[in-house]
């Protein structure tokens, strides 16, 4: 247990001290801004582009890397969208939003920091493979899904326009921009010259710290609200569900190496990702509890995700 409170506690604390550098004024808007901005164009993508470029892929099939996370995340969406007609009573529109907060981490601010933690650098190529389908995949099962419940050409046009916006939005997304560099370089065969190298280390190793501030710093804009039933099935399917159907499938069905099933475990146990909030609010349906699921998932998340690691480890 002493290990595992060494591996999370430094994590979590940086959360909080965001959070509380953003609730007490210590770092202003702008200062948050600027944090938030560094860490998301610069420093994370560096620090993936590090791991595609360097670190040894897993030897298992990238593949079942996916099919275990991905596989994991649908069951997990189809439950949600169940379970929101038919045991909250809540209307099929509100199904999209509810469905990605209980399915979509907060992998990127949270997951890869715990599992560079847990792991080790062995755990960087297969978080950064997860990382590059994960907000693509979902963001476009999210705009489907949507689209059919809405049905009628109008709303199907809306939402196809909005699709086209997303595409384009993820061609420039710096951070799967940047995993995909790694793989090129990697594919060249060639070394970084010793000068590049040093330069990409040392904005690779601000990615961790920076990540966390701005997660905590995140966190003040959130509030915990919406209907307590909506809050309560997200928080059991997201923190519970998801990392148990996960851990069946990296480790029963796809017999994944330790650290790429240890990854897919841990990330898939991950709290709902402010993307999740960020498509409520852009589809007008379930914000409240998006919102509720993003803030209070986060804190939860720092007893579940111990218990996770406890046990991998």
């Amino acid at each position: 247990m002493a290990t595992v409170f060494t591996i999370v506690t430094p994590v979590f604390a940086l959360i909080v001290l965001g959070y509380s550098a953003g609730r007490f004024g210590w770092i202003g808007r702008d200062a948050a801004k600027g944090l938030t901005d560094f860490t998301f164009t610069i420093a994370v993508p560096a620090m993936l582009f590090r791991a595609m470029a360097k670190t040894e892929l897993p030897a298992t099939g990238v593949q079942d890397i996916w099919l275990a996370f991905f596989g994991a995340a649908i069951v997990v969406w189809g439950l949600s969208t169940l379970a929101t007609r038919w045991l909250i009573g809540r209307p099929a529109l509100d199904a999209p939003s509810i469905s990605m907060s209980a399915s979509f981490g907060n992998v990127v601010m949270l997951g890869i920091p715990l599992s560079l933690s847990a792991f080790g650098p062995t755990a960087a190529a297969p978080a950064a493979l997860i990382v590059a389908l994960h907000s693509p995949l979902l963001w476009l099962l999210a705009t489907a899904h949507m689209a059919v419940a809405r049905s009628g050409d109008a709303a199907a046009g809306a939402w196809w326009s909005l699709l086209k916006g997303l595409v384009l939005d993820l061609s420039r997304n710096v951070i799967i921009l940047a995993i995909l560099a790694g793989l090129c370089w990697r594919a060249t065969g060639l070394e970084l010259l010793p000068v590049i190298a040093k330069l990409v280390g040392l904005l690779a190793q601000a990615g961790v710290p920076c990540a966390l501030m701005a997660l905590g710093l995140s966190l003040v804009g959130f509030e915990i609200k919406g209907q307590s039933g909506t809050l309560a099935l997200i928080l059991v399917l997201k923190l519970v569900a998801m990392p148990a159907i996960a851990a069946l499938l990296a480790a029963g069905v796809f017999g994944l190496a330790p650290v790429s099933a240890g990854v897919v475990i841990l990330f898939a146990a991950m709290p709902t990702g402010a993307n999740a909030y960020l498509f409520a609010s852009r589809s007008n349906r379930a914000a409240n509890s998006a919102s509720g699921a993003v803030a209070l998932s986060t804190v939860l998340s720092a007893a579940t995700a111990s218990a996770i690691i406890y046990v991998l480890k």
